[in-house]
This record gives C-alpha cells, sequence and structure tokens, in this order.
C-alpha cells in the first residue's frame, strides 16, 4: 500500500482526478505480512522474491563476553519486552513540488520542500537521470516542518521532473493527506527485549538488549542505520554500565519504508533505557529516582568513555533531575495520589533522563556578503524547516558586526546560490552553520579592516573594529562599515571590489545535549481518559542562543513524544491495507491533549568541545505502547 503504480497529468488538478478514477488495474493478490515478528517466521512470505527471506540485516554492537559474564553474577535480573509504535510523520505541510524543463539549455528545475539541496541533487544527477550536476536547479522555499521525513528523494520528485521533459510543459504535484499517510517514510515500529543485572545494592553490571526493526518494504536512504548505529551507542544512557551487547535484526514487511523521524534512533535507546530502569527500580526494591542517581555518571567522571564509541564532555545529569524532581514535588506525590483516588481517579509519574548524540554529521560552509547598504548577506547550506533558522544566524551575525537584524539577510534552499551544504537533520545547523557564519563574518570584519587602514592611513593592526565601527585605537578617527560597503560598491576605478568571504566548519566531536523530564497525569478508570496534570523539563543544551526558539523545540518535542505515547498508532491489517490513512481514523495530538510545560534551561555547562559552548537541542524521550497482553 502507497505504491505509485500509475501517472495522470492533465491541465487541472480535477481533470486528473477524474482520469485517475478511469484507470483499471488488475492485481493478482499476493500473501503479505505487516508484523515484523510474523515477517521472521519460516512460512512467512517473502517481500523480496530475489531474496532468501525477510531478514535483511543482522547486526550487533558491543562486547558479549564482558556481559555474559555480568549476568553471571548478577544478584537480580530485571528484563522488559517493549514496542515502539509505528508512527506517521504529518507535517504540517504536505510534500509538493513544481518540475519544469528548458530544452534549449537541457536543463531541469525543481521546486520542492526538503531539508536539503545536495543530497536530492546527487540522487537526481548521478544516480537517476545521468547528467551533469548543472544541468539541475532545486529551490526549496520556506518548509512547513519535515522531521527526517523531507531529507530523502521521492518517486513523484523523478516522475514530475520526466513529465515536464516529456511534454514540454511545467508540471506540479501536491501530496493530499491519505497519500502522506500511505508514501510519506514512517518512524520507530521496533520490538525490544532488554534486561539488566544488578548487584544487591542495585548498582548496574550490564545490560543485553535485542531488537526487531520494521524496515517496510524497501530500503530507505538511512533505514538500516537508525536501529543500529544511531541507536545502539546511546543504549549507555546517562549511566555507568560497565557492560553492554545489543542485537539488532533489520525485517523487510509489507509497509511503507521507516527511517530518519524526529531524533532518528536516540529516542528509541532513551526509551529502552528508561523503562528498564524503572523495571530494575521495581526489582531492586529502589525509588525511581534513587536508582538513578546511584548509577549516573557523575560530573568528576567527565569526559566518560561509555564504551560504545561516545565520550561525554560536560554535564552535571543528577543535578538536573534532582532540580526536575524538586520543581514538581517528587516527595509529596503520594499525597497527590491519595487525593485523586478520593476522587475514584487513578494518578500517576513518571520520570525520564535522557541524552542525545547531536551535531557533527559532515562539513558545513558560509558565505558573507558585505552589501551596499552596509547590511550583509549569509548564504548557507543548512535548511530551515521552521525552527527559526533565520532568527539564530541573524543574532550570532548581529553580535559580530553591530548591525540591526533587519540588515541581516539570509540566503538559502537555491542550488545556483548555495555553493554545498549538509541540509538540515541530526541537529546539526547551529553548531556547525552558527560557527561556518562566525567564522565567515570574521573574514569580511578582517577584509574590511585592510581597507579601513588604508582608507584611514594606519596600519590594519592598529585599527579596532567594534558595532559596526572602525577606529585607530587610541584616537577618534572612525570609519564606519557601511562607508566601507559604500566605497567597495562604487566601482569607478576606485581598486576596491565588493567583500564577500566564505569559510567552513567540521566538528571534531559530537554534542551530547542531556536532560530530565517529569510528567505527572491522572487515569479516569472507566473510561481510560488520561489528563496530565504536570510537565516538568529541566534540559542542558550548553550555550542557547534563543531560549524562546528553544523553548519553542522543546514544546514540539513533548507534544510529540506524547502523541506516540498516548494518541498516534499506525496500524495496518493482515493484507497490507493501511487502516489508519487519514485523521479519522489516526490520531494526532491537538491542543487540549498537550500540558503547559515548565521547562528550565541549565546554561552553565557550556559544551567542551566547540568553540560555541552548544550541545544543540535534543529530543525528549517518547514512550510506546506496552505489547498486547
Amino acid at each position: 500500500m502507497g505504491d505509485a503504480v500509475v501517472m495522470v497529468v492533465a491541465e487541472t488538478a480535477q481533470q486528473a482526478r477524474d482520469a485517475a478514477d478511469l484507470v483499471e488495474v488488475d492485481y493478482d493478490p499476493l500473501d503479505a505480512v505487516t508484523d515484523v515478528g510474523a515477517a521472521l517466521a519460516a512460512e512467512a512470505p517473502k517481500v523480496q522474491e530475489s531474496l532468501s527471506g525477510n531478514l535483511c540485516l543482522d547486526w550487533a554492537q558491543g562486547n558479549e563476553t564482558d556481559v555474559e559474564a555480568a549476568f553471571a553474577k548478577a544478584d537480580r535480573i530485571a528484563r522488559i519486552e517493549l514496542v515502539n509504535n509505528r508512527v506517521v510523520v504529518n507535517s504540517m505541510e504536505p510534500r509538493a513540488l513544481i518540475a519544469d524543463y528548458d530544452p534549449q539549455e537541457e536543463k531541469f528545475t525543481l521546486h520542492t520542500g526538503s531539508q536539503g539541496l545536495f543530497r536530492l541533487k546527487d540522487q537526481f544527477c548521478r544516480m537517476i537521470f545521468g547528467i551533469p550536476e548543472d544541468k539541475l536547479h532545486i529551490i526549496t522555499p520556506d518548509v512547513g516542518g519535515g522531521f527526517g521525513m523531507k531529507i530523502f528523494a521521492y518517486p513523484e520528485q523523478v516522475a514530475c521532473l520526466f513529465a515536464a521533459r516529456e511534454l514540454g510543459r511545467p508540471v506540479r504535484w501536491t501530496g493530499e493527506r491519505n497519500e502522506s499517510f500511505q508514501s510519506d517514510t514512517q518512524g520507530r515500529d521496533h520490538q525490544t527485549t532488554a534486561e539488566m543485572a544488578l548487584d544487591k545494592e542495585g548498582h548496574f553490571l550490564g545490560i543485553r538488549i535485542s531488537t526487531l526493526a520494521n524496515m517496510g518494504a524497501y530500503l530507505s536512504n538511512f533505514a538500516p542505520y537508525i536501529p543500529t548505529g544511531a541507536s545502539t551507542q546511546m543504549y549507555s544512557g546517562l549511566y555507568r554500565i560497565p557492560a553492554i551487547h545489543a542485537e539488532v535484526k533489520c525485517v523487510l514487511t509489507n509497509t511503507v519504508p521507516v527511517d530518519a523521524y524526529r531524533g532518528a534512533g536516540r529516542p528509541e535507546a532513551s526509551y529502552v533505557m528508561e523503562r528498564l530502569v524503572d523495571e530494575a527500580a521495581r526489582v531492586a526494591g529502589l525509588d525511581r529516582r534513587e536508582i538513578r542517581l546511584r548509577n549516573f555518571i557523575r560530573p568528576e567522571d567527565l569526559p566518560y568513555d561509555t564504551g560504545l564509541n561516545r565520550i561525554y564532555d560536560s554535564g552535571d545529569y543528577p543535578r538536573l533531575l534532582q532540580e526536575a524532581c524538586r520543581q514538581v514535588d517528587w516527595d509529596n506525590f503520594e499525597t497527590r495520589r491519595a487525593e485523586s483516588r478520593s476522587r475514584g481517579m487513578l494518578r500517576g509519574i513518571g520520570l525520564a533522563s535522557y541524552v542525545e548524540a547531536c551535531g557533527g554529521i559532515g562539513e558545513e560552509e558560509a558565505r558573507i556578503s558585505l552589501d551596499p547598504d552596509g547590511g550583509v548577506t549569509l548564504v548557507i547550506g543548512t535548511m530551515t524547516n521552521g525552527q527559526g533558522h533565520h532568527t539564530a544566524y541573524a543574532q550570532l551575525l548581529h553580535d559580530k558586526f553591530g548591525l540591526p537584524l533587519e540588515k541581516i539577510r539570509m540566503v538559502q534552499g537555491d542550488s545556483e546560490k548555495v555553493h554545498k551544504g549538509g541540509g538540515t537533520g541530526g541537529s546539526r545547523s547551529l553548531l556547525m552553520g552558527g560557527i561556518s557564519a562566525q567564522r565567515a563574518a570574521d573574514r569580511v570584519i578582517e577584509t574590511a579592516r585592510q581597507i579601513a587602514g588604508d582608507l584611514l592611513e594606519a596600519a590594519p593592526d592598529d585599527i579596532e573594529f567594534d558595532d559596526g565601527l572602525f577606529r585607530i585605537a587610541g584616537t577618534d578617527r572612525t570609519l564606519e562599515l557601511a562607508e566601507i560597503a559604500q566605497r567597495t560598491h562604487q566601482g569607478g576605478g576606485n581598486g576596491l571590489t565588493p567583500i564577500e568571504e566564505t569559510d567552513g566548519y567540521t566538528a571534531e566531536a559530537l554534542t551530547f545535549p542531556n536532560g530530565c523530564h517529569v510528567c505527572e497525569l491522572e487515569v479516569d478508570p472507566d473510561t481510560g481518559c488520561s489528563k496530565i496534570l504536570d510537565y516538568v523539563v529541566v534540559d542542558d543544551f550548553g550555550t542557547v542562543v534563543n531560549p524562546m526558539l528553544a523553548a519553542g523545540q522543546v514544546h514540539g518535542g513533548v507534544a510529540q513524544g506524547l502523541g506516540q505515547a498516548l494518541l498516534e498508532h499506525t496500524v495496518y491489517d493482515e493484507e497490507g491495507q493501511l487502516i489508519t490513512a487519514s485523521f479519522m481514523d489516526y490520531t494526532m495530538p491537538r491542543a487540549d491533549d498537550v500540558p503547559d510545560v515548565r521547562l528550565t534551561l541549565v546554561q552553565d555547562m557550556p559544551c567542551k568541545t566547540n568553540p560555541m559552548g552548544v550541545k544543540e537541542l535534543a529530543r525528549p524521550v517518547p514512550s510506546g505502547r506496552r505489547p498486547p497482553s
């Protein structure tokens, strides 16, 4: 379900629909399998006839021998089985595009919503059409949400480019919501068994985790990496765990391909670990807060090598948990629970500490030009999807140039103006793009300083720059940046040319934002309806450029996490038909489902592995559904 088999091109959308209704396809139905566990059974129908079975990757990480030794000497063992339920991405803006072709230049132009241009450009030019890169111009304007799903190339983009060339006409397409449900990459869909070995004091000795990860009918771009490298390397969480072993089986089913969805493997790891720690607390007879404090990596342990190719550089994990519990009044929960019970209601409280690996993916480049009016234009290869990149980059450049925000412009999403870039994904934009922009700004200022020295008849080393003004040190002789901009754009043989500088950044290490979420809610035992009464977040994102943007990202992440935990669930029937194919059947959170979020940003522990001190902005922990009894 969701595979496109016929394309209809018409003058209007209604004509196209009417023509599509006339298409008749004769199908020979084959047996289908949609459940990841059932797909591994010996008698399960094969999703791809060319393969011997539905297991496409068997992957492991960690030291199995050390884990077996830890379990052999354990005083207690905690064990859980989890389902991380499949979700539909449901960005506010569906996928859409306009394709055009110029026969004189033999050149395509594609306007499309994306999370970055150059991955698409490489796929279309090198892998699909076999054309030089200068024969495809991709333009991505402002995008209404992506969450990982809009990183990838889709068949409609290819088909419409082909149709535009064949017909000699521009072709446009917009996905309707039902089509989005059926064909956009989806998220999660794991079945996991996790075990933890503990000593008699409740210290963690080792964990072993086994996951079945649903890939869908085909392998999408990052699909095998999400449950393997992206997820298992974060299984240590924020804890001191001497021995870890994880196994992942990636399995094909007759469902939509699964790929990166907000957090892309790291929330899955946090969910497994925090549920496992809760079970360990029950087995050990300890309070859930106490067992975490007993096993947390301490500030004096940092930098800390988890043994899974991750080195945490900074943070105070016990402090954040204690502060979150203080704000929610954890110690007096039982009094509140008794009051709820007196009204016939059930009250619960839960907490989850998380860490995510962010940034550090590839390299980034920024280009800054000094404009005739004294403003600057930033050209950058990241791609805003509603996160507020314009604002954050403008703030960084305001600090460099001293310019008003309205004189700082940004160009993105145009492959003929942006020369390179990694796009947006993995929380990389502030770290990679921000440092690149700052470095390019320093180059512009240095070039302008040389010009200011000539015009002021002083050595460049004697020229100071602050708040848009060059000054000979110790004097009142000054020159405005705006005047240099004017002179460099005047031409007329003055020997000056417009200033434009480029610089980039390649991260040497990942960043590790972390925090603690505490949720308190009531459940009506007669109806099963729940109401969230309090939600407290204490986050460490390192240096925060814009607290309002950071809060917006946290609020959106909480809404998505609550949506998966309480409301959202993708369901296929036994024949592979999508049952939850619209908002009539798939329950998205509404405004009244999302509580007020009490957020505290702790900013006194900057990241030690990058010059900005940023840890990027992580995602909260989603809670998947329990397996049916």
